[in-house]
């Protein structure tokens, strides 16, 4: 028996109310928090103070995206984005443009064969079906602002992973495996997760969201772009891609307006496929999938194929709790019943393969989640118990059951062996009348936090073979025994599991930042906290420097062992070992931690940033370090705050002063930059669009002056700022960038703001960063929610095409000396060297 709530409460001085809120929102019980170390207590209540917020996040990336006055961007923007890329690059070449968008955009993205797969890192194996397919190269073009996609040297983590939705294992070589993150695409490995390699990284779109396997033949595989839970990417989605006949990808015309696609179910005699996505259920039954009807509404979150019988298949929803069940392939639905407590939100589902009229059901509640069975093949279903060892009620899906959530009832010897998955795994041996928990995200040795995939072992007869492979925020893991996991006595969480991420660089950074002098690399993730690659260090020895989500980053430039970082709504935090260790006492802006015997909580300091105590700040939201000064930082959340000796001490009555120096305009600040030239000459972007400058940021009241409001060369967009990239040596020039998906998203000043003047030529998307060369100062740098596109004429003219790293979102761009580095959202860190280019 587990201590109680009084129990815990008494040996670590909090209160019974904040013990039982840990249980239920961070989805673990009595028995697993009583496992905690002091170090992992402080970064529990650290969770219970500042809690996941992935809805939060989701909400920020979204913004991003949307045009003018926060309207949502039009449908298939990201579709449109990706054809015009290809016409740049076509028209550019001589060569014709595709009909398919999106066969255009994996054509013309790297200037190389046609929709042929390719591995910028390693070599071409998508689950080594058959030959390579080959398609004749495209002629090559100029490149721009010493720019080439051959040149980007990617850094990795390749041990870090991140947000994986997919898993698929080939059948008859269960050594090859694919793997589908949500923004680094589709990745193979062909000895178990030894090694991975992307499929390629110029795949049309690699928000790759599921994976399905044809089961009459594993030479076809279906891959779904778009994540469709929450609105996070879900305008990113171009359709439903294939292998067909071969390692090339193929892109499947008809599909492109499908948003988001949550799931793949193909049919067992490989006829009917099914996709759950957020503009409904959609079915084909045609060789060349040319023709798809909605057989459900949306948005969908999961559909299976009944692995016996092609007629039976089962679906759930997004939100609003339904479950549907098909007894002639797919082509009409009835809505499931079941008595008791109401079904909220997200339905994920799986048919028991020991005898699949069993149906389980993970349905995401207030409460944690429910587990429901049905026996007639997902007709109508009963509520399980669904308690932990100590009979409570098991919060299995943690409070976000709608992000990650997932269920497992794959043994072929046992029906009642059921596995969820939420913010940690649960294991049933009844059929969900008991969950035990295997897992918890407190204990780095544990497996990953935030489940989203699980996958049994091809061979898995569930006595000599009982391996499961999973997918998580944390990327891939496997337990070769899966009843191992969570039965040791002293560790119960730690035994069984094995990290797979081995070259898996699908990392979403939101910033970065390097020390010129030693070359060490720091940079924000989502999920995967505050990262850094050591001097020296190889791509698969990236260390964790604080959790949580991190965002943008600083170096002290005097300082190398002095590093700055952040947690979300700009609680700044300050490392001054080189960014080794991963202390919670370290925020310098927000709260401050008291762990004094009885005062377990977070503590605010009132010289502190109030709007980062408050949460009046970006979820990400900008802060930068004064070069010239780097005693001076300045973050922006609802006002513009200053500290000038932020390398003060951090006690309770200690620490960096922060004084208000712009007041607010009912915007949240969104971006910042202080001029390398000129330290009082300071720019501000806001999230409608707005940008002030002011000469005097140094004085004790800074005079601000709206930027571009003149009848003639006006600052139009009314859509987030996303970037202020300020003149290495002009004072009153600096580039302005901006989300939505609009054809003029960077613009340009010459004049300190008065006059405004925007740089077409780029695709119309979203541009995240923006760099200007250090000595070629004509040469510009855009990242965009497409990659990297140059310019050798101060942005008169623009490189015909994505030059790299990937087709992937680049969220930051940044110098050490001439050397590039870009933050990718979904592959990691990259630079490239520019010297004597």
């Amino acid at each position: 028996m587990a201590a109680s709530d009084a129990d815990l409460a008494a040996r670590w001085g909090i209160a019974p109310e904040q013990v039982s809120r840990l249980r239920r929102l961070r989805g673990t019980s009595n028995a697993g928090l009583e496992k905690v170390s002091p170090e992992q207590l402080r970064k529990l209540m650290r969770k219970l103070a500042f809690p996941d917020a992935a809805r939060e996040r989701q909400d920020f990336e979204a913004r991003k995206q949307h045009g003018d006055d926060n309207k949502p961007a039009p449908p298939r923007a990201m579709a449109k984005a990706l054809q015009q890329c290809a016409s740049m690059r076509m028209k550019a070449s001589g060569v014709p443009a595709p009909r398919s968008a999106v066969a255009a955009a994996a054509a013309g993205a790297a200037g190389a064969g046609a929709v042929a797969a390719r591995s910028t890192r390693g070599r071409l194996d998508p689950l080594a079906l058959v030959g390579a397919a080959t398609e004749p190269a495209a002629p090559r073009l100029a490149r721009a602002a010493g720019l080439a996609t051959t040149r980007w040297q990617w850094l990795g983590p390749g041990n870090i992973g991140g947000r994986t939705r997919a898993l698929v294992i080939h059948p008859r070589e269960p050594q090859r495996m694919l793997a589908a993150s949500a923004g680094g695409g589709v990745w193979f490995t062909a000895n178990g997760g030894a090694r991975w390699d992307p499929v390629d990284d110029f795949m049309a779109n690699l928000a790759v969201c599921s994976l399905c396997i044809d089961p009459t033949n594993p030479n076809l595989v279906y891959a779904g772009t778009g994540e469709g839970f929450g609105n996070l990417d879900a305008l990113r989605g171009a359709g439903i891609f294939r292998i067909v006949g071969g390692a090339s990808w193929q892109a499947i015309p008809a599909t492109a307006g499908f948003g988001a696609v949550n799931r793949i179910g193909v049919s067992r005699h490989g006829k009917t496929v099914l996709a759950a996505t957020a503009n409904g259920l959609m079915r084909s039954i045609d060789a060349a999938r040319a023709v798809w009807t909605q057989v459900l509404p949306g948005p969908i979150a999961d559909v299976k194929c009944q692995p016996r019988d092609s007629r039976r298949a089962i679906a759930g929803s997004t939100q609003g709790g339904q479950a549907w069940y098909s007894t002639n392939g797919g082509l009409g639905w009835k809505l499931a019943t079941h008595a008791g407590a109401p079904w909220e939100g997200r339905v994920e589902l799986c048919y028991a393969r020991r005898d699949p009229r069993i149906v389980y059901a993970s349905v995401d509640s207030q409460e944690g989640g429910q587990l429901w069975r049905s026996v007639d093949g997902g007709k109508t279903y009963s509520q399980r118990a669904a308690r932990d060892v100590d009979g409570r009620p098991a919060a299995f899906l943690g409070g976000q059951g709608w992000y990650d959530n997932v269920v497992w009832a794959g043994d072929p010897t046992d029906a009642d062996l059921v596995l969820v998955g939420g913010v940690n795994l649960w294991r049933s041996k009844d059929g969900g009348q008991t969950l035990h928990e295997i897992s918890s995200w407190m204990d780095s040795r544990s497996i990953h936090a935030d489940h989203h995939a699980i996958v049994a072992h091809p061979l898995y007869d569930g006595v000599h073979n009982r391996t499961v492979f999973f997918g998580n925020d944390g990327g891939v893991w496997k337990a070769d025994d899966v009843s191992v996991p969570g039965s040791a006595t002293a560790e119960p969480f730690v035994t069984g599991w094995q990290e797979l991420n081995n070259n898996y660089g699908v990392t979403q950074f939101y910033g970065g930042a390097v020390h010129a002098a030693t070359g060490r690399v720091v940079g924000g993730t989502q999920d995967n906290g505050s990262l850094a690659l050591q001097p020296g260090a190889d791509s698969e020895h990236w260390n964790s420097w604080f959790g949580g989500d991190g965002g943008d980053c600083a170096s002290d430039p005097g300082d190398a062992q002095v590093f700055y970082g952040e947690y979300i709504h700009l609680n700044i935090h300050r490392n001054v070992d080189g960014a080794h260790s991963d202390d919670p006492d370290r925020y310098i802006s927000g709260q401050f931690w008291n762990g004094a015997a009885g005062q377990w909580q977070w503590k605010p300091v009132p010289f502190q940033i109030p709007d980062a105590r408050t949460e009046d700040a970006l979820f990400i939201a900008p802060f930068v370090l004064d070069a010239r000064n780097p005693q001076r930082l300045l973050g922006g959340g609802l006002s513009l705050w200053q500290t000038s000796n932020a390398r003060a001490p951090n006690t309770p009555t200690s620490g960096p002063r922060w004084a208000a120096i712009k007041a607010p305009t009912g915007s949240l600040i969104s971006a910042l930059a202080i001029s390398p030239a000129n330290s009082d000459v300071v720019w501000v972007g806001h999230e409608d669009g707005a940008v002030f400058r002011t000469v005097n940021s140094t004085a004790a009241a800074p005079a601000w002056q709206r930027c571009g409001t003149g009848a003639a060369g006006a600052l139009t967009p009314r859509r987030m700022c996303t970037g202020i990239t300020a003149h290495p040596q002009a004072v009153g020039t600096a580039y302005a960038t901006f989300g939505g998906f609009d054809s003029n998203n960077v613009w340009r000043t010459t004049d300190g703001g008065l006059t405004w003047t925007p740089l077409p030529g780029l695709p119309a998307a979203p541009v995240r960063a923006f760099a200007v060369h250090p000595r070629r100062h004509d040469r510009l740098y855009a990242g965009t929610e497409v990659g990297v596109f140059g310019s050798d004429d101060g942005g008169l003219s623009w490189s015909p095409g994505n030059e790299g790293p990937a087709n992937v979102s680049i969220d930051d761009l940044f110098w050490a000396g001439e050397t590039l580095y870009a933050a990718t959202h979904g592959r990691g860190m990259y630079r490239i060297d520019l010297r004597g280019i």
